[in-house]
């Protein structure tokens, strides 16, 4: 089964040029830890709010602060048409709860959780699942 069988279509994006505080809020609105940042129609980045606590508040940065100074600007993506199982692995590998997903043309057409896969593919995303959670474990000892 494809990617595009269990995505989120109806993805918020936020501009580069917007505040950190129209980010959060964006967030907040709508119960999301994440938002893709668009510029030209093309997917330039991903904030998080640990983005925003970490590469904002704790510098001092203050909450007009444009989303291209937090942002992650090295996106890691899949496409919409690759299988369930494929994406589960690489967001295990790269240890990540969500990837935007994209069409062959690279523009953003949705995103994909572990919790999506996990309702159609719930071996895969459970090995991802595994990784991710192992790696954060990790990190904290």
């Amino acid at each position: 089964m494809q990617v595009s069988s269990c995505m989120s279509e109806d993805v918020l994006v936020c501009a580069p040029n917007h505040s950190i505080r129209e980010a959060a809020k964006a967030m907040k609105d709508i119960d999301a830890g994440l938002l893709p940042v668009g510029e030209n129609n093309r997917l330039v980045g991903m904030i998080t709010d640990r983005d925003i606590a970490v590469r904002a508040v704790a510098d001092g940065k203050d909450c007009e602060t444009p989303v291209r100074e937090v942002m992650t600007s090295d996106v890691q993506y899949c496409f919409e048409d690759e299988e369930l199982a494929e994406a589960a692995a690489k967001m295990g590998a790269l240890q990540l709860r969500r990837l935007p997903v994209l069409n062959r043309d690279k523009r953003l057409v949705g995103i994909v959780s572990l919790g999506d896969i996990a309702r159609i593919e719930g071996e895969s995303a459970q090995q991802a699942l595994e990784r991710v959670t192992t790696a954060g474990a990790r990190r904290q000892s």
